[in-house]
């Protein structure tokens, strides 16, 4: 018995290994094809060969079989069966072998006879495993998703291939042209003049595509034609304080360049230059060079004739979301008429804390010579006491602006001039030259109020006017943004002023309104009193208006005029401008 036993069991081998010997040789086409497994999931086979307590199925490795798992024959049964004609289960199979396209599989247990032809299917465990199986591989299909920390590659170029409209700042070209008339009568009979000009407003970023950026605003003469003497008034100091400079930046690029009339971007505390700067980058440091001249009427230090050259380096860092940081330290050379002049070092520094902190500082030294270089000067910028040489402060600022709240900022300064300002005072009433008049230390409030008032105010004492006690200063002024809901904007402004270089007070009115997009004016009144030995205008009274017209889309008119009537000075003026405006947007 024991002996029949291990003959059936190796009789039973040999089967299995006929079957597959003949599987092999008849689906030896199938198996030259590919090895590449099916893509997609098989879940059902066909019996091709019966022996017996075996089967061989067209289904192998590829479709996912392995040794091991279960299948199931499913029937539908007849209809007058217990069943009632629904499939059923009639036999059982497990896979003892397999290949490539094919396997063999042993009859675990049956119902009825098992014929070729008949589907075969995984069982619904081994349904759930394959599943699964077929997943995971799917997934070893795709590249290995990794995380840049400097964005993805992949994801960029593509990016990159989806069309897109340019940024709004590329190529963006705003601005205005146009061509003036100007008339000055004098009223003290010494004749008048008539002048033709331009009139320039540009707002350009990114020309081209390129990083070049074009902004600001000039108006000048092309001619005039005088009878008697020509004289400067009120609206040409006004017009030579305009800024137009054209300037490259390119945050991909160490260099920054820019030339016209500015501030220099790193010191705005020094004086106007018309010429140019150049700068490179290194890190959080910059280094550069200015040249230029300095003819801004509301300069510290004002001359038609004034040159300024000199070299800078600039560190900065931070972000305007928190703590912000800017340091600028540099040496620079004054000359008149090509003639030396000065020689001085400056330094500027700022220190913001989002919108509640801000610190500024500036100050210049200069580098005198040995001798007396300043005692019993005839020209005020020249003014003062006599100096021994070596380095010798001439001007510091520094201002601590507290803000707690959006609606109210605080502020404290400290302002000090070592020798007498050359700006000209024919411009104190308009109030370019605020910076100048607090000498001392002096502190400020400002609020926007309900109602669209806003106020301010500013008290200080001088210590510098040369009295035997310090005298008080002070300004104040009152901002209305909507006047009876007119939509006129009012503002007042009286200071009172007492240093170094002078004394006295001016008050100012001003109106502006636009009326819809095509119409504004702006009226500006204002009256001054000042009392010093290096000016013969005590004492003016002014008005000074415009009004602009956008004739159509791309046209405009412009008027205006000013009334003076100063000591030295009486006059009236008016102008004319016509141009065309242009926009890219």
């Amino acid at each position: 018995m024991r002996n029949a036993c291990r003959w059936l069991c190796v009789r039973r081998s040999w089967i299995a290994l006929c079957l597959l010997g003949a599987g092999f040789l008849l689906s030896s086409d199938a198996t030259c094809l590919a090895d590449t497994p099916d893509p997609k999931m098989q879940t059902s086979f066909h019996v091709k060969y019966t022996i017996e307590g075996a089967v061989y199925i067209d289904g192998g490795s590829n479709a996912g079989l392995a040794e091991g798992q279960k299948l199931i024959i499913m029937q539908r049964g007849d209809s007058k069966s217990p069943s009632g004609g629904v499939e059923e289960e009639v036999a059982e199979l497990e896979v003892v072998s397999v290949a490539s396209s094919s396997a063999v599989c042993e009859i675990r247990s049956s119902k009825v006879e098992i014929k070729p032809g008949d589907v075969v299917s995984l069982s619904p465990g081994e349904l759930a495993k394959l599943q699964a199986s077929t997943t995971s591989k799917d997934v070893r299909k795709y590249p290995q998703a990794i995380s840049f920390s400097e964005g993805n590659p992949l994801e960029q170029e593509a990016r990159d291939h989806v069309p897109r409209p340019p940024l709004p700042e590329i190529n963006r070209v705003r601005g205005s042209v146009g061509f003036e008339y100007n008339n000055i009568s004098n009223l003290d009979r010494s004749g008048g003049s008539t002048q033709y000009g331009v009139v320039l407003r540009a707002d350009m970023t990114r020309i081209g595509g390129t990083y070049w950026n074009l902004s600001g605003f000039y108006r000048g003469r092309l001619n005039s034609r005088n009878v008697g003497v020509q004289q400067v008034t009120l609206n040409d100091l006004i017009n030579r304080t305009y800024h137009l400079v054209l300037s490259y930046d390119n945050p991909g690029s160490h260099w920054v360049a820019g030339i016209g009339r500015f501030y220099l971007p790193w010191a705005s505390s020094l004086d106007t230059i018309d010429g140019g700067y150049v700068g490179r980058r290194m890190g959080k440091f910059t280094l550069g060079a200015f040249g230029g001249s300095a003819p801004d009427p509301t300069s510290w230090r004002y001359s038609p004739n004034r040159q300024m050259a000199g070299t800078f380096l600039n560190y900065e860092g931070g972000s305007f979301e928190s703590v912000r940081y800017s340091s600028t330290f540099g040496i620079a050379l004054n000359r008149v008429n090509w003639h030396p002049d000065r020689q001085f070092g400056f330094f500027e520094n700022n220190l913001s804390y989002k919108r509640y902190l801000s610190v500024y500082q500036n100050l210049e030294v200069d580098l005198l010579p040995n001798t007396i270089a300043s005692a019993g000067s005839a020209t005020p910028g020249n003014a003062g006491t006599p100096d021994r040489g070596g380095l010798t402060l001439s001007r510091s600022y520094l201002t601590v602006r507290f803000q707690p709240y959006k609606f109210i900022s605080f502020d404290v300064s400290d302002n000090y001039f070592r020798n007498i300002p050359t700006f000209d005072t024919r411009l104190l009433g308009t109030g370019l030259l605020d910076k100048y008049l607090f000498q001392g230390i002096s502190g400020g409030v400002r609020a926007n109020l309900p109602y669209h008032l806003g106020v301010y105010a500013i008290l200080g004492r001088s210590s510098n006017s040369g009295d035997t006690s310090p005298s008080l200063n002070e300004m104040f002024g009152v901002t209305l943004s909507q006047v009876w809901n007119t939509g006129i904007r009012a503002e007042y402004r009286y200071s009172m002023f007492d240093s170094s270089f002078g004394g006295g007070v001016y008050q100012s009115l001003d109106f502006s309104r636009m009326l819809g997009e095509k119409l504004g004016f702006d009226i500006q009144l204002g009256q001054q009193r000042f009392n010093s030995s290096f000016t013969s205008e005590s004492r003016a009274r002014f008005i000074n208006s415009s009004l602009n017209w956008s004739l159509s889309k791309h046209y405009f008119l412009g008027l205006g005029g000013t009334v003076y009537r100063g000591h030295a000075q009486s006059y009236n003026q008016w102008f004319l401008n016509f141009g065309y405006r242009f926009s890219s947007r």
